[in-house]
């Protein structure tokens, strides 16, 4: 088959937000993408996971998300959503299509996917995002953990830990809300680093997501920044409510698990049934490792999302791309639009 001008690897919301991007610019993009439909990473996320920004602020470009603007979105409503958006692009949509490897040439790339067939493309967007690989930490002892081990792309409802003892790990917006879910069926302690550093989703009447976008916080390089601080949670008095219940709880870090039983830092030993990590998420990016597009550690070399090593390809979902909000449904079509300026595709 000729070669398509764009073709897009992963069609969740940040290849949908490639997709809507290169049709503004008079292509009909090729997406590949693994999984069985639409969606993305969000079928597979855990039942009662609500959105965190309202759904004025949680939107991809060119169609809003149903309902009312300022409710927090369930997930099924966003994977209904995703749906529906995908249904409405002018683009060649390929699902069951695992891309192994990517070779990049003079010509452009192509592209060998797990169903044997072969794909050619000028350019080439890696879309498959920052949620695609859950980070497994290393942590002293887990490898010889006995009980159940979990990340919470594993973790879908409370019933089956009913009665157990579960240490979370992980103070952000997941973890929280997870260790506090469980805690109705189970006895559970949040294990961090620092203390859960709460914030109210609402300052003078706004969500807080209203005065990112405002004040141009949303797309400010400042990941140092972002990073060094800490993950702050989102909470009207809910979660907060349930950690004074005492059930659940936060301890700092424990140091280290050995056979069932965990240690805590102050010398106290217990034995515990499943340990959860809210430890958060990597690139899925390894079918570009033979293009010299990685460092020794499997991350991007880019700028903004632009390869730096590789002329032609540029990423779309990376967490901190271009700005605080470039890993979410609102900031994945801005960081496409500047991307495929960049890769100079057009029709």
């Amino acid at each position: 088959m000729p070669a398509s001008p764009l073709i897009i690897v992963g069609g969740g919301q940040s290849g949908l937000a490639a997709a809507h991007a290169a049709a503004q610019r008079g292509v009909r993009p090729l997406i590949l993408d693994a999984a069985e439909g639409p969606g993305g990473s969000w079928p597979h996320y855990y039942d009662s996971l609500t959105l965190f920004s309202p759904a004025r602020f949680s939107a991809l470009p060119g169609r809003a998300l149903p309902g009312a603007p300022d409710r927090y979105p369930h997930r099924d409503e966003v994977v209904d959503y995703l749906r529906a958006y995908a249904a409405g692009l002018d683009a060649d949509i390929r699902y069951r299509r695992r891309v192994r490897c990517v070779t990049a040439g003079s010509a452009g790339f192509a592209v060998a996917t797990s169903t044997g067939e072969r794909f050619t493309g000028t350019a080439l967007v890696a879309a498959t995002g920052g949620f695609s690989r859950p980070h497994r930490p290393e942590i002293p002892g887990l490898d010889a953990f006995t009980g159940t081990v979990l990340h919470t792309a594993d973790y879908r409802a409370p019933e089956p830990f009913a009665g157990q003892r579960i240490v979370v790990v992980g103070g952000g917006n997941s973890g929280v809300q997870i260790a506090a879910e469980l805690a109705g069926v189970a006895r559970v302690t949040l294990a961090t680093r620092t203390p859960v550093a709460w914030q109210n989703p609402r300052i003078l009447g706004r969500d807080v997501h209203w005065w990112f976008v405002r004040t141009g916080l949303d797309a400010a390089p400042l990941r140092r920044l972002w990073q060094k601080g800490p993950t702050l949670v989102n909470d009207r008095g809910r979660y907060r409510a349930a950690f004074a219940s005492g059930n659940p709880d936060r301890r700092g870090m424990f140091t280290r698990l050995e056979g069932e039983k965990v240690q805590w830092a102050d010398g106290g030993v217990e034995r515990v049934d499943t340990v959860i990590l809210a430890t958060g998420y990597r690139p899925a990016l390894d079918y570009l490792e033979d293009t010299g597009a990685l460092d020794p550690n499997r991350a991007p070399l880019h700028r903004g999302g632009v390869s730096t090593t590789v002329p032609g390809l540029g990423y779309v979902g990376l967490e901190f791309q271009r700005g605080f909000a470039s890993a979410t449904l609102r900031g994945v079509g801005r960081d496409a639009r500047y991307v495929l300026r960049r890769l100079g595709v057009r029709g």
